[in-house]
């Protein structure tokens, strides 16, 4: 299939080396938090110091960066923003995301010709919002999550703006990700990129003349969860949003693991690909979604896009976790078959391990040797650097990964 303009995967870089694992598994844009002003904490953003050289890197392997300053701003906040936007400029970064009318005002001010992409946090759901931020000069706007197929379809068609939607991911119970529970319990806000993560935690119903009397809401043996959501994951529809217009799929996640941004953005990078290489002959694969069983998440949803929202089915907060991302694969020694691993998760002889490849491919091998400065040992563990050998032709830039016996088939989605 030839099309004018094929749909661009954006990937969370929440640091440098997840920056890096984006790029080497497929990124078309990546997409950069800086510190105290995007909506993750210090965690999932860079020093305003390393924006320049994030930048370069990811041009350098003809990917493009976004910047997110898409906190929603208050007076004391626009005090450093003048410095940040002259940085932002000198690294050539290709847009900036913003949600805050103060900050979209600033950027177009001190950098009217870097385009603005206006963030979900917006809440941008209907055709004439879209249109009210192009006529403002923004070039994207990123969809409401709230949306469905049909909806996303209306607006990319007739909007005149780039459409943007998240397609993998956490999701907010609140609408489009503004919430103020967090700010409420904990005094941190969620509105500035500090979280507390509040809805995850297990609550109790208790009526006021009640006092010590607890009453379930949606229980089960684990407790109460009345916030939860369950985790989006669109890959069948992928070519249903191509074939509405969208030009960005999203994928969330800039404080998840190396392993899940390299699973993640392999995974769709391989959808994409197949949609346009095949076209009408395309099919989905079962295995995409197998794939995508194996990193951290909680169960899984298509969201609103089919027009039925799954999140009213409140889920406990339990991770499933299908298999442990232990080790990273630095440096090849091909000629020796010895593999120098960053681990990052205990590692023992007789372990049986798969290495996710950059180009998709797929190794399982036996661990047997583990040599951890010039001995061989038992185990390794988090933080070491070890060398392993192999027979199998793995790649540097591999994740290393194990199941999980602990978890069982009726757990799985």
């Amino acid at each position: 299939m030839k099309l004018a303009n094929k749909v661009e995967l954006l990937a969370p870089a929440g640091n440098q080396e997840k920056l890096k694992i984006a790029i080497l598994y497929g990124a078309d844009a990546v997409y950069i938090g800086i510190d105290g002003y995007s909506l993750r904490g210090s965690a999932g953003s860079f020093k305003l110091g390393d924006l320049p050289a994030a930048v370069t890197f990811a041009h350098r392997h003809e990917v493009k960066a976004y910047i997110a300053l898409n906190i929603f701003a208050h007076n004391q906040d626009f005090d450093s923003l003048p410095e940040i936007l002259r940085v932002v400029a000198k690294s050539k970064a290709d847009a900036i995301i913003v949600s805050d009318p103060g900050i979209f005002y600033q950027v177009r001010h001190i950098l009217p010709r870097l385009p603005v992409h206006i963030s979900t946090q917006a809440n941008t759901t209907n055709r004439y919002a879209a249109e009210f931020w192009r006529d403002q000069g923004a070039k994207r706007v990123t969809l409401a999550r709230e949306l469905s197929l049909p909806e996303i379809s209306l607006i990319a068609g007739r909007s005149g703006l780039e459409t943007e939607v998240f397609v993998h991911g956490a999701m907010c119970i609140s609408y489009s990700g503004r919430c103020f529970l967090s700010k409420y319990l904990a005094g941190r806000d969620a509105n500035l990129g500090d979280c507390a993560h509040s809805c995850r935690w297990k609550y109790h119903l208790m009526e006021e003349k009640r006092s010590g009397e607890f009453l379930p809401v949606f229980e089960d043996r684990r407790g109460s969860y009345i916030f939860n959501s369950k985790d989006l994951r669109l890959a069948a529809f992928i070519p249903d949003l191509i074939k509405a217009g969208v030009s960005s799929f999203k994928i969330e996640g800039r404080m998840k693991s190396l392993h899940y941004v390299a699973t993640v953005v392999r995974v769709y990078r391989s959808i994409v690909d197949n949609y346009y290489k095949l076209g009408k002959d395309f099919s989905f694969k079962r295995e995409w979604l197998y794939e995508l069983e194996k990193v951290s998440h909680r169960r899984y949803s298509t969201g609103f896009l089919d027009g039925e929202s799954e999140l009213e089915a409140n889920e406990n907060s339990t991770y499933i976790r299908r298999y442990d991302f232990v080790g990273l694969v630095e440096e090849c020694r091909l000629n020796s078959g010895r593999l120098l691993v960053g681990v990052r998760n205990r590692l023992r002889i007789g372990d049986e391990l798969e290495a996710l490849m950059p180009n998709g491919n797929i190794m399982s091998f036996k661990l047997e040797t583990i040599i951890l400065g010039g001995e061989d040992v038992l185990e390794a563990h988090a933080n070491d650097k070890i060398e392993i050998i192999t027979n199998k032709p793995v790649m540097a830039g591999s994740i290393l990964r194990r199941s999980n016996t602990s978890i069982k088939e009726t757990d799985m989605n």
